[in-house]
């Protein structure tokens, strides 16, 4: 428990920073790929596009576990997040789906541009209406401010997030890193998300 409250505070931490930052300097980057070497201060990544990402590995960058659930964790009341596509209609169509734990509910709430393609956002926020499908599932999703509709079709990657350690961070695993750019355009981690059993990040 001490742990898993440690992780939300860290996270929580995490974006509200972020967001007090993304007033004064560009927003966070995000590099997706493979570890290929990891040391007490250093992070280095291959890219999804081959290239190789150094990062300083700062003590306090925090570390999560990245693992699949069942699409039958998504409930009325559940606290998710999604990366979608914008849709001609207005809804959305996920990429992806992350159940987050109760302890991280209320984390990244609201919808925002995301990287991951054309007309991609992110959009955290508490589940409503639930239909469920042959073929996947159609919700609401509401957050301070708005409510989309969202489209989760079958097959859509489903994962939550468990509490990790740097010994995760080792050669092979896959992983998101949420960095910050410092003035001298170097990167430095905030966190580090690993796929669990070799799982990669769908967001």
């Amino acid at each position: 428990m001490l742990i898993a409250r440690f992780l939300v505070l860290s996270l929580a931490a995490g974006i509200t920073a972020g967001a007090m930052a993304f007033a004064q300097t560009p927003a966070p980057a995000r590099v997706r790929g493979t570890i290929s070497s990891v040391d007490a201060g250093e992070l280095r990544v291959t890219s999804r596009s081959g290239d190789t990402v150094a990062l300083k590995l700062p003590a306090d960058a925090t570390v999560t576990i990245i693992e699949p659930i069942a699409i039958d964790a998504i409930k009325p009341g559940s606290f998710i997040g999604t990366a979608a596509r914008t849709q001609p209609d207005g809804t959305l169509r996920a990429l992806e789906i992350q159940v987050f734990p109760e302890l991280m509910r209320g984390v990244g709430e609201g919808n925002r541009p995301w990287d991951l393609g054309p007309d991609s956002s992110m959009t955290n926020g508490t589940v409503g209406t639930l239909e469920k499908l042959t073929d996947g599932r159609t919700l609401t999703l509401g957050y301070k401010g708005g409510e989309k509709t969202v489209i989760v079709p079958a097959g859509a990657p489903i994962i939550t997030y468990e509490p990790g350690s740097r010994a995760a961070l080792s050669p092979g695993a896959h992983v998101i890193v949420t960095a910050t750019r410092n003035p001298d355009e170097t990167l430095t981690a905030v966190r580090v998300g690993v796929g669990k059993d070799g799982l990669v990040p769908p967001m």
